[in-house]
């Protein structure tokens, strides 16, 4: 129990922070979109990381240094290219969130233009979206695979159960951020509300983008 429980916590302590996937997520709970879905490309994903990692993935990316670097290029343009499609939302306006005012979890949520048209992204966008933020995130690499994948290790013949741990905090942690982005909605009723929203995610994910190749120029 006791490495279980070591699992959860440093699954949780390396997972909840401020960066590109999970400020996709949280975008798609407000808009309740796609949500399900989304919450489950990303459990899955870092459950196949962390037994990655744990099986010995880890010795394979610390004898190719050069894939990370790879990983860093390919992540940081798409995460520059998806935070200036944010900041072109952001600038252009027009976006608002329709919901019940009882904020049930029941409640009939949508994404409408100024003109009030319907605008729902399709299912396979928002999933090769999610996939993209996942397995281009070089941090993933060095914090899932690396660093669990070495400190399960430690643990001999209970790494599985660290391994475990840590595949339940990335669970919780997701259906948490997905499902209870929801009640934010009542904040994000107005046009203007989204466009500081999307502004925000266009600074993070550029961000992001930004320190992501600092090391490589620097080196």
């Amino acid at each position: 129990m006791l490495t279980v429980l070591a699992g959860l916590g440093l699954g949780l302590s390396l997972i909840v922070a401020i960066g590109a996937q999970n400020v996709f997520v949280l975008r798609q709970g407000i808009r309740r979109e796609h949500v399900l879905a989304v919450v489950a490309v990303c459990a899955l994903s870092d459950a196949a990381l962390i037994a990655a990692g744990v099986a010995g993935l880890g010795y394979v990316l610390t004898a190719a240094p050069w894939l990370v670097v790879v990983a860093r290029w390919t992540g940081a343009a798409f995460l520059l290219a998806y935070g200036v499609l944010a900041a072109r939302r952001a600038w252009r306006g027009g976006e608002e969130l329709a919901v019940d005012t009882t904020d049930a979890p029941a409640a009939v949520a949508s994404t409408t233009s100024a003109s009030g048209t319907l605008t729902r992204t399709r299912l396979t966008p928002v999933v090769l979206t999610t996939l993209a933020l996942t397995w281009l995130n070089p941090h993933v690499y060095l914090d899932t695979v690396l660093m669990l994948g070495s400190i399960a290790a430690t643990h001999g013949e209970e790494r599985w159960l660290f391994a475990g741990g840590a595949i339940a905090a990335s669970i919780l942690w997701f259906t948490a951020l997905g499902f209870g982005a929801r009640y934010l909605g009542r904040w994000l009723r107005t046009p203007r509300s989204w466009r500081i929203l999307d502004a925000v995610i266009a600074v993070v994910m550029i961000a992001i983008a930004v320190s992501l190749v600092i090391p490589v120029l620097s080196a």
